[in-house]
């Protein structure tokens, strides 16, 4: 099922208020976003141009530290929804459960997807994809055992969408070996997901296949802007990293009132195991604070970080037992 956070509608509908009225937390997309200056009148007026992409790329490299060839686009669900056409469809092997669309984007391009549990499973598959840290639990790996990979697949695509607080996880520094993939968001730490921005790195053939495929302004002129000025902001990245990194365990301390046991987790999201997930879910939604559940797991919900005190004190209300 292609189900995902940041569905405020469905919450509206089945428990009253508006968007508005709701706080969302469904989603690991950064609640403090980036202070984004006034953009220039040109972003918005003008086609992208070939300097602007240049400028945010060079931004990029500093950010993930690499000088891999480097496609933006819009988010990294464009690089989820191309990487499928890059060669014939043949046999994907995906490390899960994990974010669903790599799965179903494989599908729709007519690749036959086997989910495995284990990264030693992953290996023979003439497509590997892995979500590192992975969504939702945020299973983590050492980078020298995804390069142990590489002779034994096809290709191998490592999606670093939450990866921005852990560059010592990246294999964006390599990513111009042929046969890895590197994708980037730049939405989810940075909080401006409506931007729609996002990287693809790798070898200079498949970047260049998929800036093919992408065609021209695959990027808008305010993502190309946005981007170049957040990206270049290293001392915003560390004190948001570092803020993060606190306040993981202060949403830890919430939930154990209700009982609820950390199964894991990133910066940008923490996930429980609940006695039921369901019911987790409504008594959040009661007070608009929405959250995040999954059809493979009646027992697991995921929260994403609140941004400010007022939301912290929103959810530390919410999150005390019925009857204590």
């Amino acid at each position: 099922m292609r189900d995902h956070g940041g569905n405020l509608d469905s919450a509206a509908a089945l428990f009253g208020g508006a968007a508005a009225d709701w706080l969302d937390l469904s989603t690991g997309i950064n609640r403090v976003p980036y202070p984004m200056p006034p953009l220039p009148p040109r972003a918005l007026t003008a086609l992208p141009d070939a300097a602007a992409e240049a400028r945010l790329l060079a931004s990029a490299r500093i950010a993930y530290r690499t000088e891999a060839p480097m496609l933006p686009l819009a988010g990294a669900q464009a690089a989820i929804q191309l990487v499928p056409r890059l060669a014939p469809a043949g046999r994907a092997r995906i490390l899960g459960p994990t974010y669903n669309e790599h799965a179903a984007s494989l599908r729709a391009s007519g690749w036959q997807v086997e989910e495995v549990g284990d990264l030693e499973a992953l290996a023979g598959a003439d497509l590997a994809v892995l979500v590192h840290p992975n969504n939702p639990d945020g299973r983590r790996h050492a980078p020298h055992s995804l390069r142990a990979l590489l002779p034994r697949v096809g290709r191998l695509l490592v999606d670093e969408s939450f990866a921005d607080p852990l560059p010592e996880l990246s294999l964006a520094p390599e990513a111009g070996v042929p046969g890895l993939l590197v994708l980037r968001s730049f939405g989810k730490f940075y909080g401006l997901a409506g931007l729609r921005l996002g990287f693809v790195m790798g070898s200079a053939l498949d970047v260049a296949s998929l800036a093919r495929m992408a065609g021209p302004w695959a990027v808008s002129g305010p993502a190309l802007a946005a981007g170049e000025v957040a990206l270049s902001d290293r001392d915003w990245a560390r004190a948001t990293t570092g803020r993060l990194a606190a306040e993981g365990p202060r949403l830890d301390a919430l939930a154990a009132r209700m009982g609820w046991r950390l199964a894991g987790g990133a910066h940008l999201f923490r996930l429980y195991e609940t006695e039921d997930a369901r019911t987790a879910q409504e008594h959040l939604a009661r007070a608009r604070i929405w959250s995040r559940i999954f059809p493979w797991s009646d027992r697991l919900i995921r929260l994403g970080l609140p941004g400010g005190e007022a939301e912290w004190a929103r959810l530390d209300a919410a999150l005390r037992p019925a009857n204590p």
